[in-house]
């Protein structure tokens, strides 16, 4: 055997433990939160994680790691907790914590703020397109190098849905586990009956198509730990559970493979109003009939415009000094250039 080959045979004993693991043996997996600005990220997170302090707004990318034992005198599993802030305006740091060492232990929690549906489409789009784009980079580079490993990663993802499932070839999974929130229930049960079911109903074809699993949740205890039986499945591998809640009136929890195309039912929209609409996928005609009702904010409107070099809580008196210094500096430089600029003479000819 290559190193190469001894390497996967260790990745896969740490990735199915009833599997031939051996005592006292520790795994790592890998869970990237992201989502809306000021979505509940951080609180579903230290929930999951079961620390009391409270949250504080996510600056750039931040990490922590959780710990957890199979069974009782054995060594706790590692997880590694990424979390994403503002919004969709740092997409490029998403690239840094999924890499070709850790993509096949990776997973993605995506929590999407009910009680802002304008932004919903728009920033669940951008996040999981730049996701998806730098995952099958991953994946491209390894079936150059490992072709049986990127082989593996894609039938793993499929397993998702049983082939026998009347859907198996109309979706179009996530390249790795995914989760999706719906955060602020309890501001979203507020919402009229209409509103929510083309919410709740879009979230359900959403999750389905990429087959993913879904789930509302608010700050209610309840609500929480239904959160945390999936967050938990991708972490620390825990059993998934298999109880299922579609009622749009309701908060919805659907894991991944237990929805059809049967049940969610069409778009909601007039059959005339879908036949004017040009659609060259069934997510863009979703997404069409969903931004009827739901006109989408500008990605400018999404963008975090505060500079978190302002930011109070890490503050430093010797770097603001100098900061304030080369700000100074900087201001000088553009007068003097502009100046300059205009002093030019410029031939007419």
């Amino acid at each position: 055997d290559t190193l190469w080959d001894l390497a996967i045979a260790e990745v896969e004993k740490r990735e199915n433990p009833d599997d031939g693991v051996k005592q006292g043996e520790v795994w790592e997996k890998s869970v990237l939160f992201m989502g809306n600005k000021n979505g509940g990220k951080t609180t579903i997170l230290l929930r999951c994680l079961e620390r009391e302090e409270a949250p504080k707004p996510t600056l750039a990318l931040e990490y922590t790691f959780g710990r957890r034992a199979r069974r009782h005198n054995t060594p706790k599993d590692i997880a590694h907790f990424w979390e994403l802030g503002g919004g969709t305006s740092l997409l490029e740091l998403i690239r840094i914590p999924i890499t070709s060492h850790n993509i096949r232990s990776f997973s993605v929690v995506l929590v999407l703020d009910l009680s802002k549906p304008n932004e919903l489409w728009t920033t669940m789009e951008n996040l999981l397109q730049v996701t998806r784009s730098h995952v099958n980079k991953i994946l491209t580079k390894l079936e150059k190098t490992n072709p049986k490993v990127a082989a593996e990663l894609k039938q793993r993802i499929r397993n998702n849905l049983q082939r026998d499932h009347p859907d198996y070839e109309l979706v179009d999974p996530f390249p790795i586990p995914l989760v999706i929130i719906g955060s602020k229930y309890d501001i979203f049960h507020e919402f009229d009956s209409e509103m929510r079911k083309i919410i709740s109903k879009t979230l359900r074809f959403v999750s389905h198509y990429y087959g993913a699993s879904l789930v509302f949740t608010s700050k209610s205890e309840a609500l929480l730990l239904k959160a945390r039986v999936l967050i938990n499945h991708l972490a620390f591998g825990y059993d998934k559970s298999k109880s299922v809640s579609v009622d749009p009136s309701k908060p919805l929890f659907i894991p991944a493979g237990l929805d059809s195309l049967s049940q969610i039912g069409p778009p909601p929209a007039s059959d005339s109003d879908i036949g004017k609409m040009r659609a060259n996928t069934p997510l863009e005609l979703w997404r069409k009939v969903f931004e009827q009702t739901f006109p989408p904010k500008s990605v400018c409107d999404l963008q975090d415009t505060k500079d978190p070099a302002q930011d109070t809580q890490y503050a430093e008196y010797e770097v603001d000094v100098m900061r304030a210094q080369k700000n100074q500096e900087l201001e000088q430089y553009k007068r003097n250039a502009s100046k300059s600029w205009k002093e030019m003479d410029f031939d007419s000819d």
